[in-house]
């Protein structure tokens, strides 16, 4: 269950993509995006919509921060901290792969990279995001954690 027991009523509730790919060579590599309204590196992500469910809303912010349709392969996890105005956040992860489209330089997201998980980890900007690649690594049936 993605919706915690008794959740704070002020709870921020947003979900997001590790986007995956294998490489011609068989290696396993995984998007981060560059947001330069945070000046950070991360997944795409964003709150849910009022009606969205998380995995909908997974779905559409990774198509608008990267500009690709992708399907959800399988949940990874669920990152929670505190929001930069205070507010608890709890934030659902599906891995997924992309079905189509081109990444477009946006608002919310200005550059793109495919990396290996140990290349993510030392790429992204929090630990909770590092953390979430210890999950991608086992989900993908990787060795090489974060």
């Amino acid at each position: 269950m993605i919706e915690p027991e008794n959740p704070p009523h002020d709870l921020m509730r947003a979900a997001g993509g590790v986007i995956c790919q294998t490489t011609a060579k068989g290696s396993f590599e995984v998007a981060v995006v560059h947001r330069p309204h945070r000046e950070d590196w991360s997944f795409p992500k964003g709150k849910l919509d009022r009606g969205e469910s998380f995995e909908q809303c997974a779905l559409r912010e990774v198509l608008e921060e990267t500009g690709f349709t992708c399907q959800l392969e399988e949940f990874v996890g669920v990152t929670e901290y505190v929001h930069r105005k205070g507010r608890p956040k709890i934030v659902a992860y599906w891995l997924m792969s992309v079905v189509s489209g081109t990444f477009t330089v946006n608002p919310e997201a200005d550059e793109i990279q495919w990396v290996s998980i140990g290349e993510a980890g030392e790429l992204v900007t929090y630990d909770r995001d590092r953390e979430l690649l210890e999950l991608v690594a086992i989900a993908a049936g990787s060795s090489s954690a974060a």
